[in-house]
């Protein structure tokens, strides 16, 4: 039986390492969010990485058994498409890849591109989603004191 996590817990991004992503042309990762981790925090997901492609560097082409969010936060890439076109994006640009989808990014500029990929697995049988609830509570912790 998995506890679930009850406190807030930070990972600050000077002390993550940068891990070269084996298989594929100068593709660093930070992994945010492990598989371990999200049962930890009673959800699905398979990871949560945070990517940087150096220049000339691609994510060879390849596909999942989990649907891909990609959100390009710095720079300028070309994603390919599943008839082989490749297409320009650029920071703020979304990625949603079905599992199954062949899909490749690469770095369309001169400095290295930074994404944050989200892989969720695909479970036909999960409940429907909906937007999350928040409730405030009174401001007994200030940042301003």
């Amino acid at each position: 039986m998995t506890t679930i996590a009850n406190e807030t817990k930070v990972l600050t991004g000077d002390a993550m390492k940068w891990d070269l992503m084996p298989n594929h042309i100068e593709l660093y990762h930070r992994e945010i969010l492990s598989a371990e981790e999200s049962d930890g925090l009673g959800i699905r997901m398979s990871s949560i990485l945070w990517e940087k492609i150096g220049v000339g560097g691609q994510v060879l082409p390849h596909y999942h058994d989990v649907v891909e969010i990609i959100h390009i936060t710095v720079g300028n890439v070309k994603l390919l498409l599943p008839n082989g076109e490749w297409k320009a994006y650029k920071a703020g640009d979304t990625f949603q890849v079905p599992a199954g989808v062949l899909h490749s990014v690469a770095n369309a500029g001169d400095s290295p591109s930074e994404q944050i990929s989200i892989f969720v697995p695909v479970d036909a049988g999960a409940p429907v989603n909906s937007f999350f609830n928040t409730t405030l509570v009174e401001d007994i912790y200030s940042h301003k004191k």
